[in-house]
C-alpha cells in the first residue's frame, strides 16, 4: 500500500516531528510505501513562540520526507494537492492539532480526495484546543469535513468528534503508542552523572515545552510544600519556554526555591532525552487539561513512575496506584502524592506497574487503526 503522512517532520522539531517519523517507519516495517510531507513553512516567526523551529541534529536516514507544504501560501496548497491527487496514493495520513492548520490541511485534503481512489484519514491530537482563539470552531470544521475517518488518541478527543458532528465517520480510539526511539533504558546512577546531577538527591522531572495549561506554576506550588522542602529533592525544569517565563520566575523566588530547581529551559535534543527521564525517580505532569501526552509514552518507554493530573485523557493511559498517581490538578494533591512516593518507597512497586502496562501501546496497532478507518 502507497502511504503519504502530511505533518512536521525533519527538518522540524519537537513531538509531532518525532512521532511522524517514527509512524513512518511503523508503516514500512508493515511492508507499505511510505513518505513524509512536511512543511517549509509551518509557523510564521511571530506566531511561534520557542528559539527557532528548525532541528540541528542530523536528518534520519531512514524516512523519506519532502519538503514542500507552506502553511501560509495557498498556492502551495494547491501544488500539494493536485500532485497527490494525480499520484494517487491509496493512504493520506494527517496529523491535525491546531486550527491554524485547517486551511492547509483541509484544502490539500478536497484536493487528493477528488481523485476518486485515494482515503483521506487524521490522527486528531485535538480538535478542541488547549488555548482556544477566535475562529477555532470554523477551522476545524473545515479540515474534518474533508476526512473519510479519524484515529483519535485519547476517548475524550473521540468524544469531542461526536459533539462537532462528525461521529458517523469511521473514527477509533488508540492510545499513544510508546516513543521508542530515544535510546534503551540507562541505569538512574548513569544518566544522572550525564547530566552533572549528584546521586544523593531525589529528582520530579517536569518535560516539555512550557505553557501555561501544562501547569508548571501548579507544580512549583506544590513544591513549596513544607513537607516536600524537608525531602532532599529537587524538580528537574527540562524544555522550552513557549511564554513569559516571568511569572514562573516569581514564583520560584517568592517560595526561595532556586536551591531545588535543576533549570534546563532550552529545548533538549533527542539523544539527552534518556538522561533526563532516567535521572528521574517521578516523572510529574501537572497539567490544568490535555488530551493525551507524548511525556507519558516517553516515560513508559523509559520506565519510569509517572503523576498526572485527572484532566481531560491524560489519566486515561496512567491506572493510579499501578503505574503511580492520578491526582485533582492543584498544589496540595500533587504535594500530597509525592510525600506518599518518597515516605512509601513506591517506586520500585511502580516501576514494576510501568513495565507490565507499557505493552499495550504499540505502532503496529496504530498502523492497523489508520487503515481501517481509511478501509483499507
Amino acid at each position: 500500500m502507497r502511504v503519504v503522512i502530511i505533518g512536521p517532520a525533519y527538518p522540524l522539531r519537537g513531538g509531532l516531528a518525532t512521532y511522524n517519523e517514527r509512524l513512518a517507519r511503523a508503516f514500512a516495517e508493515a511492508g507499505d510505501e511510505v513518505r513524509i510531507v512536511t512543511f517549509s513553512l509551518q509557523y510564521p516567526d511571530f506566531l511561534f513562540p520557542g528559539q527557532t523551529q528548525f532541528s540541528t541534529e542530523a536528518p534520519p536516514a531512514d524516512v523519506a520526507i519532502e519538503v514542500s507544504l507552506n502553511s501560509v501560501n495557498p498556492l502551495s496548497w494547491l501544488r500539494v494537492g493536485q500532485r497527490l491527487r494525480a499520484e494517487r496514493p491509496d493512504v493520506v495520513v494527517f496529523r491535525f492539532w491546531l486550527p491554524f492548520m485547517g486551511p492547509a490541511l483541509g484544502t490539500v485534503a478536497r484536493l487528493v480526495r477528488g481523485n476518486g481512489h485515494t482515503r483521506v484519514v487524521a490522527i486528531t491530537d485535538n480538535v478542541i484546543p488547549h488555548e482556544k482563539r477566535p475562529g477555532d470552531g470554523p477551522l476545524t470544521r473545515y479540515f474534518l469535513s474533508a476526512c473519510d475517518g479519524f484515529v483519535a488518541m485519547s476517548r475524550s478527543v473521540l468524544g469531542d468528534l461526536r459533539r462537532l458532528g462528525f461521529g458517523r465517520k469511521p473514527a477509533l480510539y488508540r492510545p499513544h503508542p510508546l516513543y521508542d526511539n530515544f535510546g534503551s533504558i540507562k541505569p538512574k546512577s548513569v544518566a544522572r552523572a550525564a547530566l552533572g546531577l549528584p546521586d544523593t538527591t531525589g529528582y520530579l522531572l517536569f518535560f516539555g515545552f512550557i505553557r501555561a495549561y501544562k501547569g508548571l506554576d501548579i507544580m512549583l506550588e506544590a513544591l513549596a510544600d513544607k513537607r516536600l522542602a524537608e525531602l532532599p529533592i529537587k524538580l528537574i525544569i527540562a524544555g522550552e519556554f513557549y511564554e513569559d517565563a516571568a511569572p514562573y520566575e516569581e514564583l520560584i523566588r517568592r517560595h526561595q526555591l532556586e536551591d531545588r530547581i535543576v533549570r534546563a529551559t532550552d529545548f533538549i535534543p533527542n539523544e539527552k532525552v534518556v538522561d533526563y527521564f532516567c535521572a528521574a525517580d517521578l516523572i510529574v505532569q501537572p497539567y490544568k487539561n490535555a488530551t493525551q501526552s507524548g511525556v507519558s509514552q516517553i516515560a513508559y518507554h523509559f520506565e519510569r513512575p509517572m503523576l498526572v493530573t485527572d484532566v481531560g485523557g491524560l489519566a486515561e493511559l496512567i491506572p493510579d496506584g499501578v503505574v503511580g498517581y492520578v491526582v485533582p490538578p492543584t498544589a496540595q494533591a500533587i504535594a500530597d502524592a509525592v510525600v506518599d512516593f518518597y515516605a512509601n518507597q513506591r517506586e520500585a512497586a511502580f516501576t514494576a506497574g510501568v513495565r507490565a502496562e507499557k505493552t499495550k501501546f504499540s505502532w503496529p496497532a496504530m498502523v492497523a487503526a489508520l487503515k481501517e478507518v481509511a478501509g483499507r
